[in-house]
């Protein structure tokens, strides 16, 4: 039995064969490095998006955050008079201490003035001589003038006789000024409250000596009206326009912790401290009880009036270098721009700016080191483009 050998392929079958498969290997590679070329320029063009730094934005806040304007203040009595000698001598007696309350006019101590007491004495007989001086002399001279009509006395002695008279009666008024002024001197030996109020100072003792008339050294007695106070308090400047005369704040005291008083703004110095850069004003706070003490601390929140909310930012957006205090904003082309800006309020997480920027402007939140002007930036607030997959995760995929 024999068997048929198969016919022979002829060549022209297999010059097709090989060129459609030398074509197909062409077009596998052609395919691979087009992707691969792609591929890379992709994974570049995602490596220098990575290459710009990313940062988050936030507007400028409109919204008042505080209405009010807390500050340290002082209180003090609305009357204080330190009292002081008129006259010298030494204290006989005192009848008021610390924390009395006294009235207008009530004696506080009596003073022992020995020299005092012998000029008056002194004054009071020079008085009587030039008195009888000059009674002896208007005698006189009326005298004369009776012998006129006689030619007994000529019209130069007349002359003379009241020329004197009246160099008599200008001694007797000299005197009698002088015994007034020692007289009202010896009325200071009694030593009297001004106006109602408590003795919140007493710096003497009785045998004390005192100099009067001096005002130097500390007074004998002080004496203040606590049934009102005053409140100073300093005000920076960029804040004085927003407080008002008649504005009304709240006081809080370390002595009442648990409790607020109620002050009223009554008056501004008008005038800026070159030193501190603020302005003082006063309030004037009720205390007919005398709960509060003057001279004490106190902590005054003052209602702001304003009519435009001031602008804030995150305190982390604030730059402090050799070019002052800045912020950087991102302008529409997504490129940096510092600005300077003033700072009015710290306020913790929150700065209160007084200039320097808009409410359009968008702040950078937290500035990465090495920014500069023009710098392009990517904002992170917006959608995150997504990395490109690389030629062997591709392979892996449609594998």
């Amino acid at each position: 039995m024999s068997i048929d050998p198969k016919p022979p392929t002829s060549r022209r079958k297999l010059g097709l064969v090989g060129v459609i498969g030398l074509c197909a290997a062409g077009a596998i590679v052609v395919t691979g490095i087009m992707a691969r070329a792609k591929t890379e320029s992709e994974l570049k063009s995602w490596t220098d998006a990575q290459a710009i730094p990313s940062v988050a934005v936030a507007p400028a806040d409109a919204r008042l955050l505080n209405a009010t304007l807390d500050l340290p203040g002082r209180l003090e009595a609305y009357s204080r008079a330190p009292i002081f000698a008129r006259v010298s001598g030494y204290v006989s007696s005192w009848s008021a201490d610390i924390g009395a309350q006294v009235k207008a006019g009530q004696v506080l101590a009596e003073i022992e003035a020995p020299d005092l007491d012998q000029q008056l004495l002194q004054g009071r007989a020079d008085l009587v001589s030039q008195q009888s001086s000059a009674r002896l002399s208007e005698a006189t001279l009326n005298r004369r003038k009776s012998l006129v009509a006689s030619n007994f006395v000529s019209a130069q002695e007349i002359d003379e006789r009241s020329a004197d008279l009246a160099n008599k009666k200008a001694a007797v008024n000299s005197g009698t000024a002088n015994v007034e002024r020692l007289e009202a001197l010896a009325g200071y030996k009694k030593v009297t409250a001004p106006f109602d109020g408590v003795v919140t100072q007493r710096n003497t003792d009785v045998g004390a000596l005192i100099s009067g008339g001096t005002g130097t050294g500390p007074a004998m007695f002080v004496i203040s009206d606590i049934k009102k106070l005053r409140v100073f308090v300093d005000v920076p400047q960029s804040y004085v326009p927003a407080i008002r005369i008649g504005a009304k704040a709240v006081i809080t005291v370390p002595d009442y912790p648990n409790r607020t008083f109620l002050a009223t703004v009554e008056a501004s110095s008008q005038s800026v401290d070159i030193a501190s850069g603020t302005t003082r004003m006063q309030l004037a706070l009720d205390n007919a009880k005398g709960e509060l003490l003057p001279g004490g601390y106190a902590n005054v929140k003052m209602s702001l009036a304003r009519e435009n909310a001031p602008l804030h930012i995150p305190a982390s957006a604030l730059i402090f270098n050799k070019d002052g205090t800045r912020v950087a904003t991102v302008t529409a082309d997504d490129k940096i721009l510092f600005k300077t800006v003033t700072i009015a309020r710290d306020l913790g997480r929150d700065i209160e700016l007084a200039s320097g920027i808009t409410a359009d402007d968008r702040i950078v939140t937290t500035p990465p080191d090495g920014l500069s002007d023009g710098d392009q930036v990517r904002v992170s607030n917006s959608p995150k483009a997504s990395k490109p997959a690389t030629a062997s995760e591709k392979q892996d995929v449609k594998g």
